[in-house]
């Protein structure tokens, strides 16, 4: 599969992520029905009624190409997937059932076990992210396209970054120290990953946590933009891993954070 290919199939794909971001805002006002999966972790029919959107426009689009979804067990017990589909129809579930702002629909194209293309909608904050290779990487708002390619927005000299808590680990804070943050903010959906390929914040750091369908549109449109990704060791981010697991992270707007 070319890039032209790979671009002709996300752009076929924003509208489908709009429209089904509309649906979540909508059935959230008008209600959700919650329940709690066997890990603990909440699901609603905002989540259930997303992934049919999402799942089905993107069956259509490249039929031959498996999907593993967060909220389905397709595809889960293969240990060979190389090509493929990772898609968490509603990442940050607890913001979106409390009403707050943060909660994305995520899809990441895998290819030879690497992202290299993905989208994600922020329904709730009207802003629309998506790339399909590299040097093209994108934010879609208000009818407005804008290039993303991790340009340091926030204060010179300063190096912002979000995180998964408002209590950092040991371990966290020795890198962010390594690194010279001087401030952090909690972000729990992968808009973390936008916000940096924005170049809004400078980085995020995690230790071993969450799944691949968590990560892998955001790395993609953040690798694309420019952005570096890799774990504590500095090796590649690959996918299709067991149990579909993600290693730790270390993600840098740029080697040069200040």
């Amino acid at each position: 599969m070319d890039e032209n290919e790979i671009k002709n199939i996300i752009e076929s794909l924003i509208d489908t992520f709009l429209i089904a971001g509309d649906l979540s805002i909508q059935l959230r006002n008008e209600g959700l029905q919650k329940e709690i999966k066997s890990d603990n972790t909440p699901v609603s029919n905002g989540d259930l009624e997303v992934n049919k959107i999402l799942t089905k426009k993107i069956l259509k689009l490249t039929p031959d190409i498996p999907i593993v979804s967060e909220e389905t067990s397709h595809n889960k017990s293969k240990d060979d997937l190389k090509d493929f589909w990772l898609i968490d129809p509603i990442d940050g579930t607890y913001d979106y059932i409390n009403n707050k702002e943060e909660f994305t629909l995520n899809a990441g194209l895998i290819l030879n076990r690497k992202a290299v293309a993905g989208l994600i909608n922020v329904p709730a904050k009207n802003r629309m992210f998506y790339s399909y290779g590299k040097n093209n990487s994108f934010e879609f708002t208000r009818n407005k396209k804008t290039k993303l390619d991790c340009k340091k927005l926030s204060p010179l000299n300063s190096v912002k970054v979000v995180s998964y808590s408002d209590k950092l680990k040991p371990e966290i804070e020795k890198i962010h120290k390594k690194l010279g943050v001087t401030e952090y903010v909690k972000m729990k959906s992968s808009l973390k990953f936008c916000v940096i390929a924005s170049g809004e914040f400078d980085g995020y750091v995690a230790e071993p946590r969450a799944c691949e369908w968590d990560i892998a549109a955001g790395h993609a449109i953040l690798e694309n933009a420019g952005g570096i990704i890799t774990d504590f060791d500095g090796n590649e981010i690959t996918y299709g891993k067991k149990g579909f697991k993600n290693p730790s992270l270390i993600i840098k707007r740029s080697n040069s954070l200040k």
